[in-house]
């Protein structure tokens, strides 16, 4: 399995690493997005929605109360917040295991605080660097991350990547 990481100095730079993210998934594909409090996950999981097609000026906000929103595009986008869980079997009452499976993308912020592993294609970690510096890993679980993942790095090595320079 592969690893990466990426420093974003701005909000846009850190969602335009998710929108290359968006652009490249593969239904069924999950994503684990950790961080501390105010990091970035929602931030990240913006761009993620405009890659996959959703409008910019459909709100993408994270799920905290709600615990999961779907946002259409070219995928679905299922949007699941763990932060205020408390038991494994309410992700069976919210339907995660339906849309893990499913045609969209499964997104999961404060995928850490779940004790039992979830199936997941990537991971990933955001951590502050400074005022508006993050730094960014990705950690591929299966090959259909591994192949997103080197779309992503080649994006973001490229000319896309470097107007967040």
């Amino acid at each position: 399995m592969q690893s990466w990481s990426a420093v974003t100095r701005s909000e846009a730079g850190t969602r335009l690493l998710g929108r290359l993210l968006g652009e490249r998934a593969a239904a069924g594909m999950v994503v684990l997005l950790n961080g501390p409090l105010g990091a970035g996950k929602t931030c990240f999981a913006q761009g993620v929605a405009y890659g996959l097609g959703v409008s910019e000026q459909t709100p993408v906000t994270s799920p905290s109360y709600t615990l999961m929103n779907v946002h259409r595009g070219r995928l679905n986008l299922y949007h699941f917040d763990l932060y205020r869980l408390t038991q494994v079997d309410d992700l069976e009452d919210l339907g995660y295991y339906e849309c893990a499976e499913g045609e969209g993308l499964t997104l999961v912020e404060w995928a850490d605080r779940f004790s039992g592993p979830l199936p997941a294609s990537l991971v990933v970690e955001i951590d502050y660097l400074a005022l508006d510096q993050r730094n960014i890993r990705f950690q591929t679980l299966d090959d259909p991350g591994e192949q997103v993942l080197a779309g992503v790095r080649r994006a973001w090595d490229g000319p896309e990547g470097r107007k967040n320079l």
